[in-house]
């Protein structure tokens, strides 16, 4: 499925004049994200902390369709670079209405791969967990101040079942840690402001594209759509969990992983 393939003018789930923010969009679920709230009639700030080219290429591609972006670098794991991300974004919008919470550490693919697992569990205590908090409640607060608007987190399917090994106990205690908090923020910030989450499953983002033959069928195994979700399948679901459409749903944890155990 390709991004072309994609783009359309429907009257669903729209998000005209919308501000938001979509933390860690420069590839993968984030970059799919970004682009379907643009085509929805979002105005969208992009982020990034390090791929700056990736990010000024989505904004040129979101513009380029008629959309508007712009884009933030920061660093999650830095606390005073979360503030200063917050407070730019308000600047950059005028007022945010959306934050997508999508940022998250790379523990397969990147250079933190070869990390300790102490290292690892560090990581993503500063950026999957504290920084998604952080963001969370000062966005929240600030949308409660202005009278409306929806948070939306990024969990892990397999965080409440369990999954073997060392990415999977760490995976599933962050996104665990993301995706309890998410119902409590919802009780916090109702009703005028919607917290939820989408939990994914196994979605083909860079990982997925250079997993061996036996990650491969056992994503075959375990899903009974039987396919790897693609970053739109999310990018989809946050579409409409952030418009008016689902304005009924708020501390929800929605499983996008193709019927999966759970």
């Amino acid at each position: 499925m390709t991004e072309t393939e994609h783009d359309r003018s429907d009257e669903f789930c729209r998000l005209d004049g919308v501000g938001a923010v979509v933390t860690g969009s420069s590839s993968g679920m984030g970059r799919a994200i970004a682009l379907e709230l643009s085509r929805a009639g979002a105005r969208v700030v992009v982020h990034c902390r390090e791929s700056v080219d990736s990010a000024e290429e989505l904004v040129e591609l979101i513009r380029g369709s008629g959309g508007e972006a712009q884009m933030l670098v920061a660093d999650l794991s830095d606390p005073a670079e979360v503030d200063a991300m917050l407070d730019r974004s308000w600047q950059l919008l005028g007022g945010v209405d959306a934050w997508v919470n999508n940022a998250g550490v790379d523990l397969l693919t990147g250079s933190e791969a070869g990390w300790s697992f102490d290292e690892k569990l560090a990581a993503l205590w500063e950026v999957d967990i504290r920084a998604t908090i952080r963001l969370a409640r000062a966005a929240g607060r600030r949308m409660r101040e202005a009278g409306g608007g929806s948070v939306l987190n990024i969990g892990w399917d397999q965080a409440e079942r369990g999954m073997e090994g060392d990415s999977g106990e760490l995976f599933a205690a962050a996104k665990g840690a993301v995706m309890s908090f998410t119902r409590s923020l919802a009780l916090s910030l109702a009703p005028t402001v919607r917290v939820n989450c989408i939990a994914a499953g196994w979605i083909r983002t860079g990982w997925g594209d250079t997993a061996g033959e036996d990650w491969q069928q056992r994503v075959l195994r375990e899903t009974p759509l039987g396919r790897w979700g693609e970053p739109i399948d999310v990018a989809h679901l946050a579409r409409f969990l952030l418009s008016d459409e689902s304005s009924y749903l708020t501390g929800q944890v929605i499983y996008a992983n193709g019927g999966a155990e759970r």
